[in-house]
């Protein structure tokens, strides 16, 4: 546990703040000073305030810039624009180091070249955890996109609606490291919840690029049906003629 860690959860405890950082978080790119006032409802030096707060707690970063797209004399000052901060905090009471023993059994794997293992238990508790999700009611792109809100994969559409991008990584330091690993284990299982939950027309598949997680859920696209063929009109018989 370090001072960092709680001073950046301490930041939070206010619910305008917090509020303030969800908002950042959810919009997934650089935020105004106005845009942040009027997403939450208050004045303008009071969301600047709380927001120069999340900066110092390290759990915002800032950059000057200015968004008229004017420039020279008379173009007006740079404004402040903010986004979240790339550096992870946590706090465990009593002190815990998982990250460390996260790294040391992801090494241990990769020398057994035990990949394929951890990829089937990811598959395995994907299931479990998908078989969870069913237990709760139907398995609806809605009730799919909460579950991975809640597990912190920052779930957000793209596509036309076709397919979802993950913004966050839970296990962004694991896969830094060791990504073919890291990445395969949650590829794996995101398709054992997916198979688990028995969410028919949705796939999860790899989609790395440079921020976010490398899974995507995509979801297949219905095509109305064709109408049944309606059946062929009987062929009329040919008139017969009495010549007599």
């Amino acid at each position: 546990m370090t001072d960092t860690g709680i001073d950046a959860v301490g930041a939070l405890a206010e619910p305008l703040r917090r509020g303030l950082y969800g908002y950042v978080v959810r919009h997934g790119g650089e935020v105004s000073r106005a845009e942040a006032a009027e997403a939450v409802g208050a004045r303008r030096n009071l969301v600047a305030f709380h927001l120069d707060k999340l900066v110092e707690a390290g759990l915002l970063e800032v950059t000057l810039r200015k968004v008229s797209g004017r420039e020279g004399p008379g173009s007006g000052r740079p404004a402040k624009l903010y986004r979240r901060a790339g550096r992870e905090h946590s706090v465990h009471l009593p002190p815990r180091d998982y990250a460390t023993a996260a790294a040391v059994l992801a090494e241990a794997v990769q020398r057994a070249g035990a990949d394929e293992a951890v990829h089937a238990a990811a598959r395995e508790e994907g299931e479990r955890r998908g078989a969870e999700l069913a237990a709760e009611g139907p398995a609806t792109p809605a009730a799919l996109y909460a579950w991975l809100e809640r597990r912190g994969y920052e779930p957000v559409e793209a596509a036309g609606g076709a397919e979802v991008r993950l913004r966050n990584c839970p296990f962004h330091a694991t896969a830094e490291r060791f990504p073919p690993l890291a990445c395969g284990m949650n590829l794996e299982m995101l398709r054992g919840v997916l198979a688990g939950a028995g969410a028919e027309g949705m796939a999860a598949r790899m989609a790395p690029g440079p921020d976010g997680c490398c899974v995507a859920i995509t979801r297949e696209r219905r095509r109305p049906s064709a109408p049944p063929p309606q059946p062929l009109a009987p062929i009329p018989k040919p008139m017969e003629v009495d010549l007599d």
